[in-house]
Order: C-alpha cells, then sequence, then structure tokens
C-alpha cells in the first residue's frame, strides 16, 4: 500500500510540472513577445496654406497632424526626441521635432504635432510645374522612433517603430487627403 501512495505523489508531481511548463510557455510566447511600436499619423490638416501661379509654382503650408505611436507590448516604451520629415518627389521640405515621450502598454499615444513645409527647400528639378498644374502635390512622411521596451521593470530591449504615409495636398480645397500609412 505504501508503495501506492508514491505512485501518486509522483503522478501529480509530473502532472504539476507539466503544467507549470504550458503556463511558462504560454507566457512567454505572449507577454514576453516584444515587437516594435507601430507609428502613423492619423490625421493631417492644412493650414497657413499658399500657393504660387503656374508661371512661378511653389506652395507652404502649416501641416496640423495627430501622431500615434502604439504600443501592443505589456511593458511600455519609452522613446527619446525624433525627427518626422515630409518629402516631396524624395527631398526634405519640411520637418519637426517629436517630444520624447511613453506609451503605456497595450495603449496608444497620441501627439499633436506642427510642421511647416515649403516648396523653396527643393533643389534641382522636379515635376513641381506640373504637379500644380494638375493641382494635387504628392506628398510623403518618414520617420523612425527608436526607444525601449520595458517590462516589469526587470526586462529591457531596444525596439523601433518606422512610419511611412503618403498624402494628397489638393490646391483647390487647400486639403489633404487619401492619407495612407504603412
Amino acid at each position: 500500500m505504501k508503495g501506492g501512495g508514491n505512485k501518486k505523489c509522483l503522478a501529480y508531481v509530473a502532472i504539476f510540472i507539466v503544467f507549470q511548463i504550458i503556463v511558462i510557455t504560454i507566457f512567454a510566447l505572449t507577454v514576453l513577445k516584444i515587437k516594435g511600436p507601430k507609428v502613423r499619423f492619423q490625421t493631417v490638416t492644412a493650414s497657413n496654406f499658399n500657393s504660387g501661379s503656374p508661371s512661378s509654382p511653389s506652395f507652404s503650408a502649416d501641416l496640423v497632424t495627430k501622431f500615434a505611436v502604439k504600443n501592443t507590448n505589456f511593458g511600455h516604451f519609452k522613446y527619446p526626441n525624433s525627427t518626422v520629415s515630409i518629402l516631396y518627389d524624395g527631398q526634405v521640405i519640411g520637418s519637426t521635432d517629436v517630444p520624447s515621450q511613453k506609451a503605456k502598454a497595450r495603449s496608444t499615444r497620441r501627439t499633436d504635432i506642427t510642421i511647416s513645409i515649403s516648396s523653396d527647400k527643393l533643389t534641382g528639378t522636379t515635376n513641381l510645374t506640373s504637379a500644380i498644374n494638375a493641382g494635387v502635390v504628392n506628398l510623403t512622411s518618414e520617420s523612425t522612433l527608436k526607444g525601449k521596451v520595458e517590462i516589469m521593470k526587470i526586462i529591457k530591449k531596444n525596439k523601433s517603430g518606422k512610419m511611412s504615409c503618403t498624402m494628397s495636398l489638393n490646391l483647390s480645397t487647400k486639403a489633404v487627403e487619401n492619407l495612407m500609412c504603412k
């Protein structure tokens, strides 16, 4: 009878160990799987808009944006100052700083940012004249946020999120249209 009790105890210990391995594996695959944040423009509007004439093609505006950092991790993502750039035809026509902040665990941090853009910053030959004559100027935006994800004040990992958005600046309505971020 004594041997049967030992076998039962060993069976319980084995079941407990298997259960703990399953719990630890699920924990490691979900909570400890650290990803980079998703960085996007949620909205973009134009203010202080000015455009030149077809004989003197130019434009300038202030782009008022809602910059979003979506943190899908179970720990917070802290990032230092970064830069957002607006480009036309591959050339930077405006940039601004994104202040250092912290995106809490499993949440989205939204920041209002204003970026002044001007075609005066363009160098070399571009197709700006044809874009202004068509009434639509296609813009892109780029940014990289490098920061650190901290889980339970123990695990710290460097991660980064990249933003690449396209948008169209409609010269007749003075509005930003077709905002698409990846």
